[in-house]
């Protein structure tokens, strides 16, 4: 294999994987959609995380959401953005969260709410095409198309 064939595999292999993972968040969020409570919550808290040196975004904005449970329990959870300007503390969301493990499942995404469900949906699809665009190229340069 030459460098081209090699540096095309691992990219698109690569950029599949995070396809993958953002397919799989997708599917997660959906499911909780279809099964899970649903309660008014709350904004908590908006921190700015420091993601490390050598990033090119280093500081991301991190939302913390609030929520009582049906059997009294107060969970904490971090999510996306409800929407691409951010969210104020202190503002009401609705929480839809997994009954069986509420602080490990749960979403803000839903009417009113929906980029926590469009941005794994963008880019999964945006990655499967690049991750196709260079597998495809991988197979043209080894001659397979």
């Amino acid at each position: 294999m030459s460098g081209a064939d090699v540096t095309l595999l691992l990219l698109g292999l690569l950029f599949g994987a995070f396809a993958l993972r953002s397919t799989l968040r997708l599917l997660r969020v959906l499911a909780l959609l279809r099964r899970g409570e649903r309660v008014e919550g709350r904004c908590a808290a908006r921190r700015r995380v420091d993601r490390g040196p050598g990033m090119e975004r280093r500081f991301a904005t991190e939302y913390v959401f609030a929520f009582r449970t049906r059997e009294g329990e107060d969970v904490e959870f971090t999510d996306q953005a409800p929407g691409l300007f951010g969210f104020e503390v202190g503002a009401p969301i609705r929480v839809t969260y997994d009954p069986a493990a509420p602080a490990k499942r749960a979403t803000v995404a839903g009417p009113g709410a929906w980029w926590p469900l469009l941005a794994p949906a963008v880019f999964a699809l945006g990655l499967g095409l690049l991750t196709l665009v260079l597998l495809y190229g991988f197979a043209a340069v080894r001659g397979w198309v």
